[in-house]
């Protein structure tokens, strides 16, 4: 893999002129952002995967309906099956499947319980969604790059180990890196959050310090809540799987922070079966994972709340395997002055 992506560096340049140039359209105005009859906040990253957006936009999404406001969360809806505008949930009930609406989103909707739709045209997906359940406010998931509708507040996350990480397959652009865009485009941002996952501060890199100077910069963590039964949804301490022997399963962008996660809780993570980001799970990986679990001798599978909403749809196939997925929440250092910051730019 990283033989393709070091063949692939010649056309670096190639996307960093496409990038700059669209970028220098919005700049000049002659792409144009469309603003909608809400207000409209963006949550975004400039890197691939991995960086916490949809934990942020969870954490957003319920300090926004604890301050009373009628929020909506609008999606791409990457990885799903389907095309065009869909609506997800209406707040109470769940109207698309994890297959039509993607897994990021559907588990959005399912812990936040506020309407959630999903279109790859954001214009035309928000002004359909605020006539169609009449929200007020919109979170925009993994908006950054997407400038076509006008926000109010952009908020741009960057993980602190990426960040934090020199080697030459990190800190370049696509193809070759794992950047979306260099760190110039730092400047459009409102506020930075630097998410430190389960690690300890460490110093701002001189990059971020130079664009992101003149902005509201905040730190963010992961904490892990308890286990989960997949199927039940009966929570149980973390204490109550110390020293278990469970086969890890995992299908996200970055699984390092969940594995290292489950190590803070002290579960055996030493059988893992690891597959790519957004994995649409068939029958087939399902045999891998029970011949797994049962050539492990493993207590029980433990999984991501994201892969979890794909595998329950299995349930049949587990039923002498018990799934569990880790339930883990991003946290805010200085929830308050997040919170001033957020309602001072909506109301």
């Amino acid at each position: 893999m990283k033989f393709l992506r070091f063949i692939l560096y010649p056309f670096v340049p190639v996307y960093a002129f496409i990038i700059s140039i669209r970028n220098w359209f919005f700049e000049k105005g002659i792409f144009k952002s469309v603003s909608v009859n809400a207000k409209v906040i963006s949550v975004g990253n400039i890197t691939v995967g991995g960086s916490g957006k949809t934990p942020l936009v969870i954490y957003l999404t319920k300090l926004l309906k604890n301050e009373g406001k009628k929020v909506g969360v609008l999606s791409r809806g990457y990885g799903r099956k389907s095309k065009g505008y869909f609506l997800v949930s209406d707040g109470e009930k769940m109207i698309a499947d994890v297959e039509q609406s993607g897994d990021e989103i559907y588990h959005t909707a399912i812990e936040c319980r506020v309407p959630a739709a999903v279109c790859e045209k954001r214009v035309e997906g928000g002004n359909k969604m605020i006539k169609e359940t009449g929200v007020d406010t919109l979170v925009l998931d993994d908006a950054f790059q997407h400038r076509w509708i006008n926000r109010d507040i952009d908020l741009l996350i960057c993980e602190q180990k990426f960040i934090n990480d020199p080697s030459f397959f990190t800190q370049r652009l696509l193809p070759t890196g794992n950047m979306r865009e260099n760190y110039r485009s730092v400047r459009r941002a409102d506020a930075i959050i630097i998410n430190k996952k389960f690690s300890h501060a460490l110093p701002l890199p001189e990059e971020i310090i130079k664009y992101g100077k003149d902005k509201n910069i905040f730190y963010s963590y992961y904490k892990t809540t308890c286990f989960v039964n997949a199927v039940t949804e009966v929570e149980y301490s973390i204490k109550d799987f110390e020293g278990q022997k469970s086969l890890i399963v995992s299908g996200i962008a970055n699984p390092y922070s969940f594995i290292n996660a489950l190590k803070q809780t002290n579960v055996d993570t030493s059988n893992q079966i690891i597959f790519p980001d957004h994995k649409t799970y068939t029958l087939k990986e399902i045999q891998k994972i029970r011949s797994g679990f049962y050539r492990t001798n493993s207590h029980s599978v433990i999984t991501t709340q994201k892969d979890a909403v794909k595998l329950i749809k299995y349930s049949d196939a587990f039923d002498d395997v018990e799934i569990f997925y880790l339930k883990i929440e991003l946290e805010m250092e200085d929830k308050k002055g997040f919170k001033d910051f957020i309602l001072s730019k909506i109301n």
